[in-house]
């Protein structure tokens, strides 16, 4: 489809900066509550997911996948979960692996291009509904569209519509990007959380994640080099990014998707930002903003901000969306 014009999103001057579109939403907002109903499942390979649950008995289901050391509890996915229910959709949210408060069993966790728990969840709770719409935000979305364009697991013919919100379609150069300066700060609050992860797992499995060189990571390419991409079974940070960014699996996507990105969005440099294959593939929407920075999008005064009311929008109605 072609690209489509974002003139709708006009935020207050002071959130044309897309460092305080990005922070502002994270630091805040303040968060709702959905009404979860939280589940433990068992996976196939042995461990387990938490996922949290808004299901009132509608027909629609919508499954939504948060972003890098996100969770459920993650503002962005509250309120997202929230107007979706209030307009028509029951709402599954994940917790990935090691996401949810409780570390998980097995020495893997989770990464941009695992899709292997989204595809075990569709199967469980496809039935008795008319139609499934995926969402994904940041990380999330990029598991989302590979999961509906690489073509490896089959997908289910109820998935009707996909949206993905700031989305890193190239991994390699949205990792580069991350860790220039004026980014740094982003850089450091992923590692944090990441860091003390890679500290428990050593702990479960002392033999299996060596952190002698945990002092030595001081950017997002880093960590995945020398443990995102071997524990997951990649050979290098190059590898693991080149196996698993959408943007070369955009052309093959069949269902109806959206995909939203500020152009200020300080995680993105051009590289990420899939013009060329939005207007290749009649399937896909590509609606870059000219403000919104990272999963942000505020509008102040409003409970729902201007990119969630995009994915109600686009989901409900996914065939007229641009008309």
């Amino acid at each position: 489809m072609p690209v489509i014009d974002a003139n709708s999103y006009a935020p207050s001057w002071i959130f044309r900066s897309g460092h305080l579109n990005t922070i502002y939403p994270y630091m805040i907002r303040k968060g709702v509550d959905p009404g979860y109903q939280r589940t433990r499942l068992d996976t196939p390979d042995g461990d387990f997911i938490d996922i949290d649950t808004v299901f009132k008995g509608h027909k629609h289901l919508a499954v939504l996948c948060h972003g890098l050391e996100g969770s459920s509890e993650s503002k962005y996915v509250q309120h997202t979960c929230k107007l979706l229910s209030d307009n028509g959709w029951d709402v599954l949210c994940m917790n990935y692996r090691g996401c949810s408060g409780e570390m998980n069993r097995k020495v893997q966790m989770y990464h941009s291009g695992f899709t292997a728990d989204l595809h075990f969840l569709l199967k469980k709770f496809q039935d008795g509904y008319d139609d499934i719409a995926l969402v994904g935000y940041s990380l999330g979305g990029n598991m989302v569209l590979k999961y509906i364009g690489d073509g490896i697991l089959p997908l289910s013919p109820k998935i009707k519509a996909a949206v993905g919100i700031s989305v890193p379609c190239d991994l390699h150069a949205g990792s580069i990007h991350i860790s220039r300066w004026e980014n740094k700060i982003y850089d450091i609050r992923f590692l944090k959380t990441l860091k003390a992860k890679i500290k428990l797992k050593h702990q479960m499995f002392p033999d299996e994640v060596d952190i002698s060189r945990l002092d030595e990571v001081k950017t997002l390419f880093a960590f995945d080099d020398v443990y995102t991409a071997p524990i997951h079974g990649f050979k290098d940070a190059a590898d693991y990014y080149a196996q698993c960014h959408c943007k070369q699996f955009l052309e093959n996507i069949e269902v109806p998707s959206l995909i939203i990105t500020a152009l200020d969005d300080p995680f993105f440099p051009e590289a990420s930002y899939p013009f060329a294959e939005a207007k290749n593939n009649k399937n896909l929407y590509f609606m870059p903003t000219k403000y919104g920075g990272h999963v942000g999008f505020v509008n102040l005064g409003q409970q729902s901000y201007w990119n969630e009311r995009q994915i109600l929008k686009f989901i409900n109605h996914p065939d007229r969306f641009n008309r």
